[in-house]
C-alpha cells in the first residue's frame, strides 16, 4: 500500500495522549507510504494514557521548535483529555494548526483533539464531530457538532474517540491522499 508515498505528516501530541489514538493512525499511515514525524514540545519521549491508566511511551522525533507548518503536508491530531488540554494552551501548537488549516492542508483529529481546533480558532462555521463531552464546547466555538463516527468538512476530517478508530483511519487516508499532487515531492 503506498497510496500516500512521500506524503509528509505531523503528529503533533505532548504527554497525556490516548495511546491508541496516536499508534494505530501512525502505523496505518507509515503503512501507506506517509513519512510521519510525531512533533512535541519537548524531546525524548512522551507518555500516552489508555484512557485514565498511564500506558506506553512514544519516541518524538522533532520539537515545535525544530518543526515549521511549512515542513508538513497534512496534520494529525490524536486525543487523550490531558494531551489536548495541555497543547490547546500552547501558542506553537495553536499557531501551527492554524497555519496547516489556513493552507488547507487536511487534519485528521480525534477524540479530544477538537479542543485543541476550537483554540486555535479554526471551527467556525465547520462541521465536526469529537468525543461527546466536548460537544458544548465545539458549538459554542461555532461549530456545528454531530454524533457521527466521523464527520468531513473541506479539508478537517474529525471523529468520537477509540471505538471509531477503523472509519478514522479509512477516511483519514482518503482525505490525505487527495492532497495535492505537488505536496508529494
Amino acid at each position: 500500500m503506498s497510496q500516500l508515498n512521500q506524503l509528509r505528516v505531523a503528529i503533533i501530541a505532548v504527554d497525556g495522549f490516548e495511546e491508541v489514538e496516536l499508534t494505530e493512525p501512525q502505523k496505518t499511515l507509515r503503512q501507506a507510504g506517509a513519512q510521519v514525524d510525531v512533533v512535541s514540545a519537548k524531546p525524548g519521549r512522551i507518555q500516552g494514557f489508555q484512557h485514565h491508566d498511564k500506558a506506553g511511551t512514544v519516541n518524538v522525533d522533532r520539537t515545535l521548535g525544530d518543526a515549521r507548518p511549512d515542513d508538513y503536508d497534512a496534520l494529525m491530531l490524536p486525543g487523550g483529555a490531558l494531551n489536548a488540554d495541555e497543547a490547546r494552551a500552547n501558542p506553537e501548537i495553536r499557531h501551527f494548526i492554524a497555519e496547516i488549516d489556513r493552507a488547507g492542508k487536511p487534519i485528521a483529529a480525534i477524540c479530544h483533539a477538537p479542543w485543541e481546533l476550537i483554540s486555535a480558532d479554526v471551527v467556525r462555521g465547520r462541521k465536526l464531530t469529537s468525543w461527546p463531552t466536548i460537544q458544548d464546547d465545539v458549538r459554542n466555538a461555532g461549530g456545528d457538532w454531530e454524533d457521527r463516527e466521523v464527520v468531513v468538512d473541506q479539508n478537517l476530517m474529525t471523529s468520537r474517540g477509540p471505538k471509531d478508530l477503523p472509519a478514522f483511519n479509512r477516511e483519514m487516508l482518503a482525505l490525505f491522499s487527495r492532497a495535492p499532487a505537488e505536496a508529494r515531492r
